[in-house]
Protein backbone atom coordinates (compact mmCIF):
# COMPACT_ATOMS: atom_id res chain seq x y z
CA UNK A 1 0.00 0.00 0.00
CA UNK A 2 1.57 3.09 -0.96
CA UNK A 3 1.37 6.58 1.48
CA UNK A 4 0.40 9.55 0.21
CA UNK A 5 2.99 12.20 0.06
CA UNK A 6 2.79 15.31 2.31
CA UNK A 7 4.20 18.21 2.26
CA UNK A 8 4.52 19.87 6.10
CA UNK A 9 2.38 17.23 7.36
CA UNK A 10 -0.22 18.28 4.76
CA UNK A 11 -1.82 15.51 2.28
CA UNK A 12 -1.86 16.95 -1.20
CA UNK A 13 -5.84 17.37 -1.24
CA UNK A 14 -5.46 19.25 2.31
CA UNK A 15 -3.16 22.00 0.58
CA UNK A 16 -5.24 22.29 -2.73
CA UNK A 17 -8.42 22.39 -0.36
CA UNK A 18 -6.28 25.78 1.33
CA UNK A 19 -6.81 29.15 0.28
CA UNK A 20 -3.32 30.67 -1.49
CA UNK A 21 -2.84 32.83 1.97
CA UNK A 22 -3.00 29.83 3.65
CA UNK A 23 -0.65 27.71 1.53
CA UNK A 24 1.69 31.00 1.59
CA UNK A 25 2.34 30.56 5.22
CA UNK A 26 3.09 26.86 4.75
CA UNK A 27 6.22 27.69 2.56
CA UNK A 28 10.03 28.58 3.12
CA UNK A 29 10.82 32.59 3.59
CA UNK A 30 12.02 32.92 0.09
CA UNK A 31 8.59 32.05 -1.69
CA UNK A 32 6.72 33.29 0.86
CA UNK A 33 8.48 36.61 0.57
CA UNK A 34 8.16 36.51 -3.61
CA UNK A 35 4.19 35.63 -3.46
CA UNK A 36 3.93 38.42 -0.89
CA UNK A 37 5.08 40.73 -2.77
CA UNK A 38 2.64 39.76 -5.43
CA UNK A 39 2.84 38.76 -9.44
CA UNK A 40 3.87 40.60 -12.00
CA UNK A 41 1.70 39.97 -15.66
CA UNK A 42 4.29 37.31 -17.19
CA UNK A 43 3.36 35.23 -13.83
CA UNK A 44 -0.12 35.56 -13.58
CA UNK A 45 -0.13 34.39 -17.40
CA UNK A 46 1.53 31.02 -16.41
CA UNK A 47 -0.50 31.02 -13.26
CA UNK A 48 -3.86 30.90 -15.77
CA UNK A 49 -1.96 28.73 -17.95
CA UNK A 50 -1.23 26.21 -15.13
CA UNK A 51 -4.81 26.30 -14.00
CA UNK A 52 -5.78 25.84 -17.80
CA UNK A 53 -3.24 22.58 -17.93
CA UNK A 54 -4.71 21.48 -14.66
CA UNK A 55 -8.53 22.08 -16.12
CA UNK A 56 -7.80 19.59 -19.37
CA UNK A 57 -5.99 16.66 -17.26
CA UNK A 58 -8.86 16.85 -14.71
CA UNK A 59 -11.24 16.51 -17.70
CA UNK A 60 -9.43 13.51 -19.10
CA UNK A 61 -7.69 15.45 -22.20
CA UNK A 62 -3.91 15.38 -22.85
CA UNK A 63 -1.91 17.86 -20.74
CA UNK A 64 -1.07 21.29 -23.25
CA UNK A 65 2.42 22.32 -23.39
CA UNK A 66 3.44 24.75 -20.93
CA UNK A 67 6.51 26.38 -21.38
CA UNK A 68 8.27 29.39 -19.75
CA UNK A 69 10.85 31.38 -19.05
CA UNK A 70 9.76 32.34 -15.21
CA UNK A 71 12.74 30.65 -13.59
CA UNK A 72 11.31 32.81 -10.51
CA UNK A 73 8.05 31.43 -9.97
CA UNK A 74 7.75 29.16 -6.27
CA UNK A 75 6.40 25.99 -7.03
CA UNK A 76 2.81 25.69 -5.84
CA UNK A 77 0.57 22.43 -4.55
CA UNK A 78 -1.93 23.55 -7.80
CA UNK A 79 1.28 22.55 -9.95
CA UNK A 80 1.36 18.99 -8.52
CA UNK A 81 1.62 16.10 -11.12
CA UNK A 82 1.61 18.93 -14.03
CA UNK A 83 4.75 18.84 -16.48
CA UNK A 84 6.26 22.35 -17.05
CA UNK A 85 8.94 23.33 -19.51
CA UNK A 86 11.69 25.71 -17.70
CA UNK A 87 13.66 27.71 -20.31
CA UNK A 88 17.34 27.00 -19.61
CA UNK A 89 18.57 29.96 -21.63
CA UNK A 90 19.03 27.55 -24.67
CA UNK A 91 15.65 25.30 -24.60
CA UNK A 92 12.94 24.37 -22.59
CA UNK A 93 13.94 21.69 -20.16
CA UNK A 94 10.26 19.31 -18.96
CA UNK A 95 10.04 18.98 -15.27
CA UNK A 96 7.84 16.95 -13.90
CA UNK A 97 6.64 18.45 -10.85
CA UNK A 98 5.95 16.59 -7.38
CA UNK A 99 4.47 16.91 -4.04
CA UNK A 100 8.61 17.65 -2.74
CA UNK A 101 9.26 20.14 -4.87
CA UNK A 102 6.36 22.80 -3.52
CA UNK A 103 7.94 25.58 -2.15
CA UNK A 104 11.49 25.49 -4.38
CA UNK A 105 11.59 27.65 -7.99
CA UNK A 106 10.88 26.29 -11.30
CA UNK A 107 14.65 27.30 -12.46
CA UNK A 108 16.03 25.23 -9.95
CA UNK A 109 15.09 22.10 -11.91
CA UNK A 110 16.29 23.50 -15.21
CA UNK A 111 20.15 23.52 -15.08
CA UNK A 112 21.77 26.33 -16.85
CA UNK A 113 25.03 25.14 -17.26
CA UNK A 114 26.31 21.15 -18.11
CA UNK A 115 29.52 19.55 -17.41
CA UNK A 116 32.80 20.42 -19.34
CA UNK A 117 34.35 18.14 -21.29
CA UNK A 118 37.46 19.00 -22.83
CA UNK A 119 39.22 16.97 -25.95
CA UNK A 120 42.09 15.51 -26.25
CA UNK A 121 44.88 17.72 -27.18
CA UNK A 122 45.96 17.01 -31.12
CA UNK A 123 45.57 18.24 -34.81
CA UNK A 124 43.28 21.25 -35.45
CA UNK A 125 42.27 21.61 -31.54
CA UNK A 126 44.19 24.92 -31.12
CA UNK A 127 47.77 27.36 -32.39
CA UNK A 128 49.23 25.87 -29.29
CA UNK A 129 48.57 22.17 -29.89
CA UNK A 130 51.15 22.21 -32.81
CA UNK A 131 53.80 22.11 -30.41
CA UNK A 132 52.22 19.15 -28.51
CA UNK A 133 53.97 15.97 -29.71
CA UNK A 134 51.89 13.58 -31.52
CA UNK A 135 52.30 9.69 -30.80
Amino acid sequence: MSEAKTYRGLTLEQLNSKSIDEVIQLLPSRAKRSLRRGLNPETRKLLAAIREARKAVEAGNEQPLVETHRRDMPILPEMVGLKVHVHNGKEFIPVEIGVDMIGHFLGEYAITNKKVAHGQPGVGASRSSMYVPLR
